[in-house]
């Protein structure tokens, strides 16, 4: 199999050293890569920039002026979570620009499956506005560009956080699923059950809103009985996975209680549906254990199992009532 990375250096002049989402992130994860037994078994391509006018489809001309005027003038804040730093008009596209290629040679046949190690995030990023650590929401980008294709894309969201911008961009759309499962209550307080989609994309959205504590048992039980049955009879042509490590149960910016082992075990479940994923990184922030979670994911994508020593209490370990209420939900649109 050929698993391709997206990488490159440029990503570490969006930083802030004293914000939860700097530059360390991604040299801690390249080093437990250039150090674990997968790394010759990566294939490294270069981010290509996204050129400026697929931004359009996806937000305002006013929140793309915003960022290409604060970064030509230097370091700023957007709010109290988001910072943008001097040429970071490029940086970010450079960020969406490369998880679309790899989106691409998927989809083309050069490599079975990818990981764009990309920054800054995008989940939060909704048509107007950048919020929440993001700028430009790479996932809806890269989703866009592929469904102008005739492609069915289903966006799987399992950071700790909701993806409210990527719930934004395709809530009226029904060629782009999007499933989540986050914490709640918890930042930026969307994701409601009830939240399914409306007109042509009205049961194209399909929110897990879990309690402090779930885990990985009850992750299992909601990919099982709710997302996997659903996205195996959307049939999406290629799978993007928002991959947030923040809901890892050490995170300090977190709450559920997923081990790094089972991140690959997402990666395996999804497989059954589209072994074409592509997977693109949004929060975690717990340095000593973001490389691991990664390695997970990548394992799995590579067909080389790599496991750590790494367990929680899973003390709230159902999902059940959340399942049924989904199940009511959905059932007017999908078998479950």
């Amino acid at each position: 199999m050929t698993t391709q990375i997206v990488y490159s250096k440029e990503f570490s002049k969006h930083d802030s050293v004293s914000h939860p989402e700097n530059a360390q992130r991604l040299l801690v994860m390249m080093d437990k890569i250039k150090k674990s037994p997968i790394y010759n078994k990566l294939e490294f391509v270069k981010p290509s920039l996204l050129a400026e006018e697929k931004l359009y489809s996806i937000h305002s001309d006013r929140m793309i002026q915003q960022i290409k005027d604060i970064s030509s003038n230097g370091d700023s804040w957007l709010d109290m979570d988001t910072y943008v730093c001097e040429s970071d008009f490029e940086t970010a596209r450079l960020a969406a620009g490369g998880l679309l290629q790899v989106c691409k040679n998927v989809l083309d046949g050069k490599a079975d499956n990818a990981f764009g190690l990309i920054r800054p995030p995008g989940h939060h990023a909704t048509k107007n506005r950048s919020m929440g650590f993001c700028l430009f929401n790479n996932a809806a980008i890269a989703a866009n560009e592929i469904s102008k294709k005739g492609k069915k894309v289903l966006i799987f969201d399992c950071d700790v956080h909701h993806g409210n911008g990527t719930q934004d961009i395709f809530y009226d759309r029904k060629d782009v699923m999007y499933q989540s499962f986050h914490l709640s209550p918890h930042y930026p307080g969307t994701g409601d059950i009830e939240e399914i989609g409306t007109g042509e994309g009205e049961g194209y959205t399909i929110n897990a809103p879990l309690s402090h504590g779930n885990g990985d048992k009850a992750v299992t039980q909601l990919m099982d009985e709710v997302f996997l049955p659903v996205a195996d009879q959307f049939k999406p042509d290629i799978i993007i996975v928002s991959t947030g490590f923040d809901s890892h149960h050490l995170d300090m910016l977190g709450g559920l209680t997923l081990t790094s082992n089972f991140f690959g075990e997402i990666i395996a479940r999804l497989q059954k549906i589209q072994p074409r994923i592509v997977c693109t990184l949004e929060g975690g922030y717990n340095l000593d254990w973001i490389g691991k979670c990664l390695l997970s994911q990548l394992g799995q994508m590579t067909s080389y199992t790599v496991t750590f020593d790494d367990s929680a209490d899973d003390y709230t370990n159902t999902a059940e009532s959340v399942i049924n209420e989904i199940k009511k939900e959905m059932s007017k649109y999908w078998s479950v």
